[in-house]
């Protein structure tokens, strides 16, 4: 049947069609456009060229890290005079970035071809992070097995785990995630004072309880509140008893916010690399942080771990005792030195 005819009856079953009917048609409906969208922008694209194609359903800030890294990267990129296109892949596009399943995979199946490298960035796994498996990882694995030259890794973590889970991915490499330094950086950052409060601030753009929302909540009932403050940036699925609470904001707003702080504390479980993390590193502030997932990948020396609530408080007073030590060794991957390791592998 012609294009315009399927299009006819489906617009006349959009109108007539009981209920049950009427969102099933609307369905179809926005399959066949979405369809439709794809094929007029495969016609007009063919014969152009960019640098690099990034598959990825951008959000306007506040939104999650991934979103935030793979927008910092790609400004990075851009400002070394490449040319980026999105959610497409024109005629002579050499490369393929296409992160996780954050993205229209059917759109990417029709958009592929042969003489495009096809690199997937993948986190998690999935599964292990939200702490049920729905089928994500597997999704994730099909795609990859399907369509990648090459993988990869936020961490080493993330590496191992998946291998634990049984999940070999196409050729691995692992780069870590890294803050846009134009906005996280520690310049301003306020000084730690004797005898003044020692202001904590933990940040969340998810309400999932496994961001450890609680645990810090507990750390907040444990501590001295004459000589600790703190601040929760975020959406969190507890209530606190004394907590200034911010609901999610810019990531200027995030970085200035950092600044004014002394100790980030951080009680997500099983990251595969936080950039909530990293934010706080780049701004300065030595961190507090759950001994879990890649968490002492991406801390490094620039801060102490601990298991649960009672244990952090102690660590909370060693780590402000050390604090001036573990903040002159905080190490964060700058901007230009992980774009350099992704177009290595993007190049390959």
């Amino acid at each position: 049947m012609a294009l315009h005819r399927v299009v006819y009856r489906l617009g006349v079953e959009l109108r007539t069609a009981p209920r049950a009917a009427y969102v099933h048609a609307r369905t179809a409906w926005g399959g066949l456009r979405r369809a439709a969208a794809t094929e007029a922008s495969r016609l007009v694209s063919r014969n152009d060229r960019a640098d690099l194609a990034v598959f990825h359903d951008f959000a306007p800030p506040p939104s999650g890290g991934g979103n935030q890294f793979l927008a910092g990267l790609v400004n990075e990129l851009q400002r070394r005079g490449l040319e980026v296109e999105v959610n497409r892949i024109s005629g002579s596009t050499p490369v393929c970035l296409f992160n996780s399943f954050n993205f229209d995979d059917r759109r990417l199946r029709r958009f592929a071809r042969a003489g495009c490298r096809m690199v997937h960035r993948v986190d998690g796994p999935i599964g292990v992070y939200r702490g049920f498996d729905d089928g994500t990882d597997r999704h994730i694995a099909a795609l990859n097995h399907a369509l990648a030259d090459a993988t990869v890794f936020q961490s080493r973590y993330s590496l191992d785990k998946h291998r634990e889970l049984g999940i070999e991915l196409r050729a691995p490499v692992v780069i870590p995630n890294t803050p846009d330094p134009a906005v996280f950086n520690a310049d301003g950052r306020v000084a730690l004072k004797a005898g003044k409060p020692v202001r904590l601030i933990t940040t969340s753009w998810s309400d999932n309880p496994r961001k450890g929302a609680d645990v810090i909540a507990e750390l907040e009932r444990l501590v001295d509140p004459a000589r600790y403050e703190l601040t929760f940036v975020g959406r969190s699925p507890v209530a606190f008893a004394r907590a200034r609470m911010i609901p999610p904001v810019s990531s200027s707003e995030v970085a200035r916010l950092l600044r004014e702080h002394h100790v980030f504390v951080f009680a997500s479980l099983d990251e595969a690399c936080s950039n909530s993390l990293l934010e706080a590193l780049a701004c300065g502030l030595p961190a507090l942080y759950v001994d879990s997932g890649s968490n002492v990948e991406v801390v490094g020396e620039g801060g102490l771990s601990f298991r649960n609530a009672a244990e952090a408080a102690t660590r909370l007073e060693e780590l402000v005792g050390r604090w001036t030590e573990l903040q002159a060794a905080i190490r964060v991957p700058s901007l230009a030195e992980t774009a350099d390791r992704y177009l290595e592998v993007l190049r390959a």
